[in-house]
């Protein structure tokens, strides 16, 4: 029976697969010798030359974002680890019912854990790292330490620790340790979005410029959107040369070509406005979400942007400012007078926009056009500015974003008696919701939580318009400072303080007006970052030494729980760690049910051949049983056979 890895995906044997599709030839075996084990290994030589006419090799000149650690992290990176996420159900908001997750760890470990998970089903992550000011704190990652090494030390110690160091800016690496944090942690992120998900970033002045070369980097320069310049507060008097009132939010996709445009979506109040300004035949000129005039003035020579349109009642128009000449038909370039005036597109954008039915010719007594024969024409022209489906509805927004100042989320805090500071605003996080076109059942990834406005404002923006967008929180569990308000008020950590954020903003919002369609979700499962559950003879059985036989006999930690145990079967299989779990009691045996039938576990002992018959009779995609859990080596050898014949499509696995 085969077993269960429970380690995080090992990205780099995954890329070097990649590599051994284009070139097998560049791709060969190699022992490990942290492990022991065999591994596919690139040999370099033979790949140079299959390359010969595009390697670049030693000091040339070249262009790419480089520093001290850079390498390390790559590294780190790509490096599995052995650890778990373990259930805190007494912890978490109703368990078992939630879609939603706040995983409590260091958010590396954290990321490679849910890679198998969430690969390629985040809509849209949303984070806020240390702006690297030179007060603030970095993750305390090795840069240093072998592959090897940090596999051994991620399999034997948990993240509760203290993981955070100062990063002054007298630090010789002040910019490369910084780096080397965020590097690893992008690359992984990336890996988690759909194809058309979006990253939003927020980033002050000190590392705007080091984090777009990032980005550029691990997620591709051709999938850059914007730089939102946000204002984060106005007034004040601080700074030797000016005064520090905007902050930035870096915005990438993961794929341009699959993304939507950015809309801001219209109000429901707005979009009864505009309907019955429409039914009453009110003028829409200059109205925000109305129509704009497809004509402008222009001292440019903009000869692809002069032609003849043909009106509804068969008569042409121009811009204007422009001559008629006696070869008259839509399309045909006109020249201009001195009195320039242009078309706001070229004649093929025109007629595609024509076609998708966003042109409005609205008669009018005081038309800017002038028609075939020279006199005014009675036609106005313009392009509307919402899109005919409903989801898309909505304004273009600005880069200059000026409504979410964090005094807000100040009062936002306070309101909830919630000590933390620098938090961003609940309202910014919708309207980047809102933006990004976050809808049904779509998630919402924070790995840098902290007060856990993110999750607030997905809840939030779910009551608005009853949708079900679900949120997945991450915060290491950094230690209040003892002197802190927060830790005087009973916090000893900030994934403490994000927790109790995320509940009163719940009960908060479920006492107000919500959507009637609304599922009421304001729960959230919690789950913590720890070493495996498996010993350490699990992932080494070659050293297995004659002392270690009696420990071979349970290759389970003692302090374990079954629901740990499950909940590393989930992220090992790369199950939702959301899923509905029922458990039942069957010949004498505590069986999971996962979503029914997605996933079947017994971790109990002396399991029997009548129990595998009727867990096969379920007919469950998968099935999992603790390899030393059966009555005799007989029914272990059997139970193979046994789904193969009741239940062929099951995946059968033991740990």
């Amino acid at each position: 029976m085969e077993k269960l890895k429970m380690h995080s995906p090992d990205l780099s044997q995954e890329n070097i697969a990649k590599i051994r599709e284009l070139f097998p030839g560049c791709v060969t075996e190699a022992k490990d010798e942290a492990t022991g084990k065999t591994r596919l290994a690139v040999d370099f030589d033979q790949l140079r030359q299959e390359l010969s006419d595009s390697i670049v090799e030693g000091p040339q000149e070249r262009y790419r974002l480089d520093w001290p650690g850079k390498r390390e992290a790559l590294a780190l990176a790509n490096t599995p680890i052995l650890g778990t996420l373990r259930p805190s159900i007494e912890e978490s908001e109703n368990f078992d019912s939630t879609e939603n997750l706040f995983v409590e760890g260091d958010n590396l470990e954290s990321l490679k854990l849910i890679q198998e998970t969430y690969l390629g089903k985040i809509k849209m992550i949303y984070i806020d790292p240390p702006y690297n000011t030179g007060n603030d704190f970095i993750y305390d990652d090795d840069f240093t330490e072998s592959e090897g090494d940090f596999l051994i030390r991620s399999a034997q110690r948990g993240s509760g620790g203290q993981r955070l160091v100062a990063n002054p800016e007298t630090n010789g690496r002040f910019h490369s340790d910084w780096l080397s944090m965020i590097y690893p942690r992008i690359k992984l992120a990336k890996n988690l979005l759909c194809q058309d998900g979006i990253i939003f970033i927020s980033i002050g002045d000190a590392e705007l410029h080091n984090l777009k070369k990032v980005c550029d980097e691990v997620l591709g320069q051709e999938n850059y959107i914007v730089t939102f310049s946000r204002v984060m507060k106005s007034g004040g008097a601080k700074g030797r040369f000016y005064t520090p009132n905007i902050d930035y939010i870096l915005t990438y996709a993961r794929s341009i070509e699959d993304t939507k445009y950015f809309r801001v979506p219209l109000t429901p109040e707005q979009i009864s406005r505009f309907y019955n300004k429409r039914q009453e035949g009110g003028s829409r000129d200059g109205e925000l979400y109305g129509e704009e005039r497809i004509y402008k003035a222009s001292l440019d020579h903009r000869p692809n942007q002069r032609y003849y349109i043909e009106c509804p009642d068969g008569s042409f128009v121009i811009p204007p400012g422009v001559n008629f000449p006696k070869d008259i038909r839509e399309g045909v370039k006109v020249k201009p007078t001195s009195e320039d005036g242009v078309w706001k597109w070229t004649y093929d954008r025109y007629k595609k926009e024509l076609e998708a039915g966003n042109i409005i010719f609205k008669e009018t007594s005081r038309s800017a056009l002038v028609d075939q024969n020279g006199a005014q024409s009675k036609y106005n022209l313009y392009n509307k500015l919402w899109l005919l489906d409903q989801q898309e509805k909505g304004s273009v927004p600005s880069n200059l974003v000026q409504s979410f100042e964090n005094r807000q989320s100040s009062a936002e805090l306070k309101s909830l008696n919630i000590p933390f500071d620098f938090a961003k605003p609940v309202k910014l996080l919708e309207f980047l919701i809102g933006v990004a076109g976050v809808a049904e059942k779509d998630i919402v990834l924070d790995f840098f939580a902290g007060s856990a406005s993110t999750a607030h404002a997905v809840i939030n923006a779910n009551a608005v318009d009853g949708s079900s967008r679900k949120f997945l929180m991450v915060q290491i569990p950094e230690k209040c400072d003892p002197e802190s308000e927060a830790f005087k008020l009973g916090y000893d950590t900030i994934a403490a303080i994000s927790k109790e954020r995320i509940r009163r903003a719940g009960r908060r919002i479920l006492e107000g007006d919500f959507h009637s369609n609304w599922n009421r979700d304001v729960g959230f499962r919690v789950l913590k970052v720890d070493t495996s559950n498996m010993k350490e003879i699990y992932y080494r059985p070659d050293q297995l030494s004659q002392g270690d036989l009696l420990e071979a006999v349970d290759n389970v930690k003692p302090d374990r729980t079954p629901e740990d145990l499950l909940f590393q079967v989930l992220v090992d299989w790369g199950v939702d760690l959301t899923l509905p779990i029922r458990r039942e009691s069957l010949h004498g045996k505590t069986v999971f049910f996962v979503d029914d039938n997605a996933l079947v576990a017994c971790f109990d002992t002396d399991i029997t051949e009548e129990l595998v018959k009727e867990l096969a009779k379920h007919e469950p995609l998968r099935v999992v049983f603790r390899d030393n859990g059966f009555v005799s080596d007989a029914v272990k050898i059997n139970v193979e056979q046994i789904f193969r014949q009741l239940s062929p499509s099951t995946e059968v696995r033991s740990l």
